[in-house]
């Protein structure tokens, strides 16, 4: 007997080989699928579990920190409305940024700048009555004796006791006090940036600007009277200047007619000259010696109160009759007034005083000295 032949039909061989390899393959591929799906099926299932059982045992804990709590409260009240309270105390918000750059070392806060008196050391000259000004002058105006002395000849930027000059040339001009002037935006300070509670367009008197220039120490009020001078601002200043000459005060210059620059500058011995000639005056003698005018404005329609920079006014111990005060950082806090406490007629000259109120502190200690 011959061989069996192997009988196929052509192709169906290989093509079943195919379609086996296929599913085979297909299979391989569909059951990592299956077993993800099965996989994260059974990690859901654990990670539900594991969720149920923290929330279990978190309700747990929070149930004991609760009563915890309450028991500690029930225990310690006061220290519990201690710790509100100590709460509500801690800053937010702005203060508790400007708290941290605090602590953190960082200026919060613009810093005063040196004077120019402080700059050139002449706050750490001593004197026998241990002045906080650093400087001084103390004249007996009957007899011209110089009582106390302090830097006297020190060249320094006098603020707003330049208004006292102003008020001299305007005073001098015989300009007509009831002209009306209308303060502008020409009057706004751009030097310092100081503030005034008189608004653009009002509308005063020369007299009014001039009360109120001096009693107030109003910037708006010195610069109008100065734009309402023959000849405008300029002429105003020679006329300043001319008048420093006339008095001899020779280490006096002026650049405006509030004080604002800091080129206005003199000496405590000069202000003493401008005492004397500005006394002369009974408009000036006036003005400075009011303690507080109601000004009611009809253009624009409203009303202000002002008061006298100089609190010694208001004092009938001291008998002022003379007052002008001044403030810029540059310049320090200034004093000048003739006064007659304890029947003697002073001229007193204060320069650079640091704080608001020491001025009238070195006031009183030259009062009391004098009495000694």
């Amino acid at each position: 007997m011959g061989r069996a032949k192997r009988v196929g039909i052509p192709g169906i061989g290989r093509k079943l080989g195919q379609v086996l390899a296929m599913v085979v393959l297909g299979g391989a591929l569909l059951a990592p699928s299956a077993y993800a799906a099965k996989t994260k099926t059974a990690a859901s299932a654990a990670v539900a579990a594991k969720k149920a059982s923290a929330k279990k045992a978190s309700g747990k804990k929070v149930a004991t920190q609760r009563a915890t709590a309450k028991k500690a409260a029930a225990k310690t009240p006061a220290r519990r409305k201690a710790a509100v309270a100590k709460a509500a105390k801690r800053p937010t918000g702005r203060r508790a940024a400007v708290a941290k750059a605090a602590a953190a070392g960082v200026a919060v806060a613009a810093v005063a700048r040196p004077s120019f008196a402080q700059l050139a050391g002449l706050d750490k000259v001593s004197d026998p009555l241990a002045l906080e000004s650093s400087v001084a002058l103390v004249m007996d105006q009957d007899t011209k004796e110089v009582l106390l002395s302090k830097n006297e000849q020190a060249v320094l930027p006098i603020a707003s006791i330049s208004k006292l000059m102003t008020g001299l040339v305007v005073a001098n001009a015989q300009l007509p006090l009831d002209e009306v002037i209308t303060i502008t935006q020409a009057d706004v300070d751009t030097v310092k940036g100081s503030r005034s509670r008189l608004a653009v367009g009002t509308q005063l008197t020369r007299g009014e600007l001039l009360h109120l220039a001096l009693m107030s120490s109003e910037n708006r009020m010195a610069s109008a009277l100065a734009r309402h001078y023959p000849g405008g601002r300029s002429a105003f200043i020679r006329a300043m200047n001319n008048k420093a000459r006339q008095l001899g005060m020779r280490n006096s210059r002026f650049y405006d007619s509030t004080g604002l620059s800091t080129r206005n500058v003199s000496t405590a011995r000069d202000l003493a000259k401008l005492i004397t000639a500005a006394y002369r005056q009974p408009l000036i003698r006036q003005f400075t010696q009011d303690t507080n005018k109601e000004m009611r404005f009809s253009t624009p329609a409203y009303s202000l109160m002002f008061n006298n920079t100089n609190p010694l006014v208001k004092n009938p111990d001291w008998d002022v009759r003379l007052s002008k005060t001044g403030y810029t950082d540059e310049a320090g806090r200034c004093l000048l007034m003739r006064a007659k406490p304890d029947r003697q007629e002073l001229a007193i000259v204060l320069l650079n005083s640091v704080g608001k109120r020491t001025p009238i502190g070195d006031a009183n200690r030259i009062r009391k000295w004098l009495k000694s």
